[in-house]
């Protein structure tokens, strides 16, 4: 027997597993405080050193700051030598559009469909009037770090993608300060994200909300309505237009989704209403108008984004200009997002953003017939110049004097000395220039020798932006140290008392099961695959492919769990045939209903492995889930609706399991209970077509009432269940056994965890896209087949071990739903069903909801699993130890969730700190490690939902009991 003076008491693990979390996610903060700084940049903004070579000082004893706006855009264009190619700027933004619907891709035109619904833009490329860019934007492909690009030529933090729910003012120097400087007013009609980039720097505005994707149409009438008035005006030189109306149809429906084609459509009108307006003609007195128009990100098949795919970073930079903007067609040039910056920076004659590493699109000058040899490379010049600056800020030995370049070197030798690399290149470029400026009179071939300084200009530019834009941010080493040494002091804290917890509930179960012929002393097979299954997971975190396609792990050793399990079932019943044990028939009824709980977890796990084809590689690939789309909405609706009943029936028997002491008591919960079920039903099969259309107002009303009708049914149960739950009159504080109190305990945990789990699977199949209802169905089964499978196991396996199963089911259900590691399959339509007025508190919540809704059901369903398991060591106890109680009811469940994530977090943290030089650190390990995140979010919200309900059942019956005593008679 234990030394009791050593057993870790109630009160002590409590105190010290708090500790551990709050260890946890202060050493989670520092770390990806650490790991994920802002991006350091030069401060200030540019002015007239841009003008300048690095290094120069001629332009000191030039004060910009006592110029006006006018004078100031006036020396710029002396010193500039080139003067500003366009006098106004309309950026057209369209939200989401994949430069392939407008250009194709790999050559080849875009489908037919939406060709045939841009006919006025496809006629500009055609015509040459137009010059259109493939635009790859960097990960995380949201709006506004995307914004931020392009108005910058930065790219920003990974950590923007959080940014992106609350949108800061931009400090950074760019081309809308850059405007504002030299006396532009500036309008903008659309994303009010703009209004947040840049408070106070717009005329006029009249902003909407990004983040309501139900709404496609008003969001961008709210646009347009202004469209005719500002086209008439003079006063502005910048008119920003951001359209949001095709990103929500993508949220909603994706690219094949019906409202695709019209809204092209009405994109396309909106650019031949101004290019007939005012960009052909520029006898106004505006001047002449340059036409961008331009996409943040793209969006995948189903249409999402904040990902790395082709399909999310694919955005469109589209030139439309005045009739002399012409030439050749021109559809399938690829550049990178921040190019934007410079080139528009160099066109209106502004210097270009400081810590801009794009370079300047040389096609859209090409199409300028007014633009001659000298201007051309005095443009490459002024960008060599800015980038080279940038290089010196992040390589202080860059100092090219110290370089003796051979200028006939071969163009392909490599150096390893990355300063002199550069600054051979830089060199190269600036010798043949000067060379050119001085011999240029003498030449009669102007064009064909140009072109070779172009080329030796574009080499440097290309080298120093690539190498500038995948440059890893200078981490701060202390602070990623100090969260490291904190997540592994928890971890070991939370394995530490794990491993105490086993020890202690081992000598009971030997105590409990001395009569029994059986050998605690060895590790089973279950508890072995367990282990390696920790292992192959912590293994397969150090390659991307597994990253990307961690599914399939989760699938795998899921099912073959269970598989050893159904063994170890199938070898019981084996063995009690051969002892002849007493009630036979009792056993073989108890075993056989094991075993068909084990088929039904293994037949739910296969269905739901091919529902999705999920990860990167594989998405493409037929399966359950794209058939039924093919199939139709009806075949999908009767499926959901059935999805419905089936959970409202299971839960609804489950509840009425409970041995009632009277019959209207179990068809008034029946009743009560059927009322939420029976409004998500309705729901499903009036309301929810309306959810996003113009008639969504009823379905949203309908959607908050169910709400709150879930919200008090949980809460109201977790209330006043421990209340009303009958006590037997013989039961004392002092006489009761501890056997006796856990079944009082068992019986209100029981009903409390099954309302739990009621709720919890209607508000999925009323937020979860319909097609995922069949699949969180199966989901609920399985959990549901293994928590009554392990109740009835007979203590075959060990508590521990049940748990983790029930975890790891959890995780599969995860990825069974259509999530990856990528942010792209973030369902962000279903955040907004309920939703009336846009709150991104309220977003956000329900968006982390649809996301984790399968492990978050797995660790809220262990309230019904202690409610279930007979534990051991109870039922020999004649005392009854309240602390004792609860180790014994919430120890297993509350910390195996927390020791197997705390395990996987720290193994994925120092796997993020190895690969933070990788070639895919941003693409595929830090989105990753963003999950990660969430889900120590969610096991740490489940566990603390578990221990705070257990424990509050716990103490209000024990208030009862001795309430009870102390009002009997002596």
């Amino acid at each position: 027997m234990a030394d009791p003076s050593s057993s870790l008491t109630c009160t002590k693990i409590t105190l010290l597993t708090v500790l551990a979390v709050v260890i946890q996610i202060f050493g989670l903060s520092l770390f990806v405080l650490g790991f994920f700084p802002v991006k350091p940049t030069l401060s200030g903004v540019s002015g007239l050193e841009s003008f300048y070579p690095p290094g120069s000082n001629s332009f000191e004893g030039q004060n910009a700051t006592i110029l006006s706006a006018d004078q100031l855009k006036s020396l710029y264009q002396e010193l500039s030598g080139v003067p500003p190619l366009f006098d106004r700027l309309i950026l057209m933004v369209i939200d989401g559009l994949p430069a392939e619907f407008v250009l194709g891709k790999d050559g080849h035109s875009p489908p037919e469909a939406f060709k045939e619904a841009m006919p006025y833009t496809q006629s500009l490329l055609n015509q040459g009037r137009a010059v259109g860019y493939h635009a790859k934007a960097a990960p995380p492909t949201v709006t506004m770090p995307r914004l931020k690009a392009m108005v910058s030529g930065a790219i920003g933090g990974f950590l923007d993608v959080a940014f992106n729910f609350n949108t800061q003012a931009l400090l950074d120097d760019n081309i809308i300060v850059q405007f504002l400087r030299v006396g532009w007013k500036m309008v903008m009609h659309g994303d009010e994200t703009w209004l947040k980039l840049f408070p106070g720097m717009f005329a006029r505005h009249d902003g909407v909300s990004s983040f309501f994707v139900k709404d496609t149409v008003q969001v961008d009438h709210n646009v347009s309505r202004h469209l005719g008035f500002e086209l008439k005006q003079t006063d502005w030189s910048l008119l920003i237009l951001h359209y949001l109306g095709l990103d929500h149809v993508g949220h909603i429906g994706g690219r094949k989704s019906v409202l695709m084609s019209p809204k092209l459509r009405e994109m396309d009108e909106t650019i031949k209403m101004i290019d007939q307006g005012i960009v052909q003609t520029q006898d106004n007195d505006g001047g002449r108008t340059l036409l961008l128009v331009v996409s943040d990100h793209g969006m995948t098949e189903s249409g999402n984004h904040g990902g790395s795919s082709y399909e999310e970073t694919d955005s469109l930079a589209l030139f439309i200009g005045p009739r002399n903007f012409g030439g050749f067609k021109v559809t399938h040039n690829k550049v990178n997002q921040v190019d934007i910056a410079p080139s528009l920076a160099l066109l209106f004659g502004v210097p270009i953003p400081k810590n801009n590493v794009g370079m300047l699109m040389g096609e859209v000058l090409k199409h300028l017939t007014g633009v001659t040899n000298d201007q051309h490379l005095r443009l490459l010049e002024l960008n060599s110049w800015q980038l080279l600056r940038l290089l010196h800020a992040q390589l202080p030995d860059l100092v090219c004097e110290k370089f003796s370049c051979n200028a006939s070197r071969d163009d392909d030798s490599v150096t390893s000395d990355l300063e002199e690399m550069f600054c051979c290149l830089y060199l190269e470029a600036a010798s043949l220039h000067e060379s050119w400026k001085y011999q240029r009179g003498f030449r009669s071939m102007d064009a064909e020798n140009s072109s070779i300084i172009i080329a030796a200009y574009h080499n440097f530019l290309r080298a120093a932006s690539e190498w500038l834009s995948r440059r890893a941010t200078d981490k701060p080493v202390g602070l990623l140290a100090s969260g490291v040494a904190a997540m592994l002091l928890s971890c070991v804290m939370f394995l530490g008392l794990l491993f105490f917890l086993c020890q202690e509930f081992f000598v009971e179960e030997k105590r409990s099961l001395r009569h029994v012929n059986t050998s605690l002393n060895s590790w089973f097979l279950d508890e072995m695959l367990i282990l390696f299954i920790i292992i192959m997971l912590v293994i397969s975190m150090g390659s991307s492919s597994m990253i990307e396609e961690e599914q399939y792990i989760w699938y795998f050793f899921t099912t073959s769990f269970y598989l050893v399990v159904l063994r170890k079932i199938m070898q019981s019943v084996t063995s009690q045939t051969v002892q002849n044990t007493h009630n036979m028939t009792e056993s073989y009824k108890r075993r056989y209903m094991q075993i068909s709980l084990i088929i039904v977890v293994l037949l739910s796990g296969r269905i739901l492995r091919g529902w999705h084809q999920g990860g990167v590689n594989w998405a493409h690939l037929p399966d359950i889930a794209k058939w039924l789309e093919q199939a139709g909405s009806t075949y999908i609706k009767l499926l959901q609706m059935v999805s419905v009943v089936l959970v409202i029936s299971i839960n609804l028997v489950s509840l009425l399991w409970v041995k009632w002491s009277k019959r209207k008591y179990a068809m008034a919960v029946a009743l009560i209970y059927s009322f939420p079920g029976l409004l998500v039903l309705l729901y499903v099969t009036k309301y929810q077509d309306l959810t996003f259309t113009v008639s969504s107002f009823e379905a949203t009303l309908m959607a908050q009432i169910i709400y709150a009708v879930l919200i008090i049914s949980a809460v109201g149960t977790t209330v006043f269940v421990p209340w009303l739950m009958p006590l037997k009159n013989h039961i004392s504080l002092s006489s009761i056994s501890q056997n006796s109190f856990s079944m009082v305990v068992r019986d209100s945990s029981y009903m409390i965890g099954y309302i739990y789990i009621y709720c919890w699977c209607l508000l999925q199949l009323l937020l979860q896209q319909p097609i995922n209802s069949v699949a969180f169905l199966l989901i609920f089964m399985q959990i549901f087949a293994s928590i009554w499978h392990f109740s009835n196991s007979n203590h075959l396996f060990r508590q521990w071990v049940e748990v983790a199963a029930l975890y790891f089911v959890g995780m599969a259900g995860h990825f069974g739903l259509g999530n990856t590691n990528t942010l792209a399959t973030i369902d962000v339509a279903g955040a907004f069903i309920g939703v009336l007025n846009h709150s991104t508190l309220l977003s956000g919540i329900l968006m982390f909801i649809i996301t984790y809704a399968s492990p978050i059901l797995s660790v809220l369903s262990m309230v019904a699993y202690i409610a279930m398991k007979d534990t051991m060591g109870l039922k020999n106890s004649q005392e009854c130890d309240y602390g004792h109680l609860l180790k014994t009811l919430i120890g297993f469940p509350c910390l195996v969730p927390l020791g197997l994530n705390s395990v996987l977090l720290m193994a994925y943290t120092i796997v993020l700190l190895l690969m933070r030089n990788h070639l895919f650190v941003w693409s595929v390990f830090s989105p990753k490690y963003l999950y990660v995140c969430a889900t120590t979010a969610c096991v740490c919200f489940g566990v603390t939902i578990v221990a705070s309900t257990i424990i509050y059942v716990s103490s209000v019956l024990a208030l009862r009991v001795k309430m009870q005593v102390s009002c009997k008679p002596d």
